[in-house]
């Protein structure tokens, strides 16, 4: 396909933006992505600052493509991590869970794009005042932390899309070349592409949760802690603890200490799929294999092509 505003922005080749995941996006996903055409991101939610500095750091020394950042503004250490990002003068970051306004022009003085991710329209017009370059759109399917809203996909893109004049990036439920290809249609410039990009050998997740996301089933996966701060999960036994202590009132406090940072790691970096937390999309159960980072990419864009000369084809 030809150069479009996303790939011309960002400097790659392809449309596709892998997305920032905690304990999944080190440098070997990101810079695997990256040299496939792709963007990848390293996800710093997980990092403390200097292990984010190594990752960058590695990064670099694996592609000479644009690689990126995706920071959750929530986090702690902000200030430090934002310094550390200009210090190595990476070309791109993704923010989410917070204020856009906050970071965008300090980053932007520097050089960087800055690229937000929302889950509704008025939030998007929010990035755009903000002097964000692109927003991504996440509709309700996707793993991980979620808006309010509950908005699909296919209806976040195109309330999206009617509201805004800069590039839009969709994500949630996107994972192969018919679902960019619908993503594309109803208004999105490129997509951002995560749990299929866990299912890798180059994720730095642990085995046991890939083949939970290869073997999980359609309605595997639960939307959590909407007291709190909405959360997509794979089922397991603590995913049905949190549901528990919900239904029994559970305070915003109580459920903050039973999800506490460790919970996430123990789940997909170290493999714990009882105890653990598994963030995760509803795509989980359309993907049955794990494959090299590059492959996807190359296999997406592939059939995209062939889609965009007869989309009819089955």
């Amino acid at each position: 396909m030809s150069q479009n505003s996303v790939t011309q922005l960002l400097g790659i080749e392809y449309p596709i933006i892998q997305a920032g995941m905690i304990w999944a996006s080190g440098w070997k996903l990101a810079s695997a992505v990256s040299n496939a055409g792709g963007l990848g991101l390293i996800g710093a939610g997980s990092m403390y600052p200097e292990v984010l500095r190594e990752h960058i750091q590695k990064c670099k020394s694996a592609t000479n493509k644009p690689f990126g950042v995706n920071v959750p503004l929530l986090y702690p250490n902000i200030g430090e991590i934002m310094q550390i990002i200009i210090e190595e003068k990476v070309p791109i970051v993704f923010t989410s869970a917070g204020n856009p306004k906050t970071w965008t022009s300090v980053l932007k003085e520097k050089g960087i794009k800055v690229v937000h991710v929302v889950s509704s329209a008025k939030f998007a017009l929010k990035c755009q005042d903000a002097g964000c370059d692109a927003v991504v759109a996440e509709g309700f399917e996707a793993g991980g932390h979620n808006g309010r809203e509950e908005t699909t996909t296919m209806c976040l893109i195109p309330l999206v899309r009617k509201e805004l004049k800069i590039p839009l990036i969709a994500a949630g439920g996107i994972y192969d070349a018919r679902t960019m290809l619908a993503a594309m249609v109803l208004g999105a410039d490129a997509v951002q592409i995560g749990s299929r990009f866990v299912a890798t050998p180059e994720a730095s997740s642990h085995l046991n949760f890939k083949e939970a996301v290869v073997n999980a089933k359609e309605g595997d996966t639960m939307l959590s802690i909407k007291k709190l701060t909405p959360v997509r999960l794979l089922a397991n036994p603590f995913a049905q603890q949190i549901q528990t202590a919900e239904k029994e009132g559970a305070n915003p406090e109580q459920l903050t200490e039973m999800l506490g940072r460790g919970r996430a790691k123990k789940g997909m970096l170290e493999g714990d799929m009882t105890e653990g937390e598994l963030e995760i999309g509803q795509v989980s159960a359309l993907i049955d294999t794990i494959l090299p980072a590059g492959e996807i990419v190359q296999q997406i864009m592939t059939e995209f092509n062939q889609l965009i000369k007869d989309p009819l084809a089955r």
